[in-house]
């Protein structure tokens, strides 16, 4: 049987001691509707690659209104750098704004993260995942050992697939390291945010995400208020509940 007719669990066992660069080689050919997720961190290296493959790809990225300073200007490095149209998704005005009338702009130091991010990300990922097959993520595993310990290189989207679309993930650096991930950066000279200099790890929202101590694991510098095993936006949490049961 063929790459094209596996189903994404079959494609990602054949796929699991595959390398990054042939899994998006694999995504960008088997979908022709296919797009990157880029957060503004590190995932950049998905940019890089996938551009080498194809320099026409799809790349996106969540413009919640809260992103760092540092945030904006490396969106717009890496839009230069590579030449590409770097689509930036915005959340539905009057959805932030019923939000802060009624809650403030930090209702989620008392309430949680959940009801923002569903607002500020969610929901437009939504929108733009409504219009491909498949998307392409820099999740791995070694970024959550609670919750993305167990993460495929490829899985059914069981969070933003409908009944009328099937959707398809690929998690091409599921088994990479983040010691990998800036090797690559430092070997092929790619742009990063200049807030990894100032000991950020994992970046988010400015009012959400907070530099690390040295030996701390990357994701306490995200909704350090809260416990661990919620320290996931909604982006990718029903996905990963589904890998886990």
């Amino acid at each position: 049987m063929s790459v094209e007719q596996l189903d994404p669990i079959q494609l990602s066992r054949s796929l699991r001691d595959a390398t990054p660069q042939e899994i998006l080689a694999t995504a960008l050919a088997r979908y022709p509707r296919v797009a990157v997720s880029f957060s503004g961190a590190e995932d950049v290296v998905l940019v890089d690659m996938a551009t080498r493959i194809r320099r026409d790809v799809q790349v996106f990225s969540l413009d919640t209104g809260r992103l760092h300073p540092e945030t904006y200007a490396y969106l717009e490095d890496v839009r230069q750098h590579y030449g590409i149209q770097l689509e930036l998704l915005s959340p539905e005005s009057h959805a932030v704004e019923a939000l802060v009338k009624q809650k403030g702009l930090y209702s989620f130091l008392e309430d949680g993260h959940k009801e923002c991010c569903a607002i500020r990300k969610v929901a437009p990922l939504r929108r733009k995942l409504a219009t491909v097959d498949a998307w392409i993520t820099g999740q791995r595993q070694d970024q959550s050992v609670g919750t993305r310990g167990a993460l495929p290189v490829v899985q059914p989207d069981a969070a933003f697939s409908t009944a009328d679309h099937s959707l398809v993930k690929f998690n091409p650096l599921a088994h990479w390291t983040s010691s990998q991930v800036w090797q690559y950066i430092r070997e092929h000279s790619v742009p990063y945010n200049q807030l990894h200099a100032q000991g950020f790890v994992s970046i988010g929202c400015q009012p959400c995400t907070r530099p690390v101590l040295p030996n701390q694991h990357e994701r306490e510098g995200r909704w350090w208020w809260e416990q661990a095993a919620d320290k996931e936006c909604g982006l990718h949490v029903a996905n990963l509940k589904a890998v886990n049961q």
